[in-house]
């Protein structure tokens, strides 16, 4: 049995409802919009940002947004694994890939390049820069990144390589796959262009 003390609330009515989470509801076109935004590579701010501009009394907020677009794509995905669902999409855009296992059923290495990216590296093969970014994503493994430098000082994107750890035998292998990509083994990077990552340089000696 409730028993109730006093009737009267201690204190005054909300003005706004804005944080409750029945008016931050999306509606189905909200979440339809949301969707192809987030197919276009559009950010989370600015598809809030649109949202409020189609509609100004809308409250939703840039969680709500996230909560969105994790839902879409856990829908695209169906009952596939993040990474098997990466697998498809490497085979799907015909990019080329390689990785390595560990007991079997677990990646432990990853790297992939678009094709257009593989005629570039055979047609500017003088300078590359490569670099190790750390805790970037949410499994916090490391992304060892591949640039290249054109004849105009432009700079393109090689390949992309998520390693298991920054050891000396993830980057090896990493570099080996980067050495796939030549057409002809007799012309290799004239300047690799490192940080001061040891185990890179370690390896990056011995690559060139």
């Amino acid at each position: 049995m409730v028993k109730l003390i006093c009737g009267i609330h201690n204190h005054e009515l909300v003005k706004s409802l804005v944080g409750h989470p029945y008016v931050e509801r999306l509606t189905k076109d909200e979440k339809t919009l949301i969707a192809d935004m987030t197919k276009s590579m559009v950010k989370p701010r600015n598809i809030l940002l649109t949202l409020k501009e189609h509609n100004a009394n809308n409250c939703t907020t840039i969680k709500q947004i996230h909560n969105a677009r994790s839902a879409y794509c856990s829908s695209i995905r169906g009952s596939d694994i993040e990474m098997q669902h990466l697998m498809k999409l490497l085979e799907r855009d015909q990019y080329i890939h390689w990785h390595r296992l560990k007991d079997q059923d677990v990646v432990r290495d990853i790297f992939w390049c678009h094709r257009d990216a593989v005629k570039l590296v055979n047609t500017c093969n003088l300078v590359f820069l490569i670099d190790n970014i750390y805790k970037t994503n949410r499994y916090r493994l490391p992304l060892l990144d591949f640039v290249g430098v054109t004849p105009t000082g432009m700079t393109f994107s090689v390949g992309f390589t998520y390693l298991e750890g920054e050891h000396l035998n993830n980057v090896v292998w990493a570099l080996e796959r980067f050495q796939g990509i030549f057409l002809r083994h007799d012309v290799l990077p004239g300047v690799i262009v490192t940080d001061k990552d040891i185990t890179l340089q370690i390896c990056c000696e011995a690559f060139t």
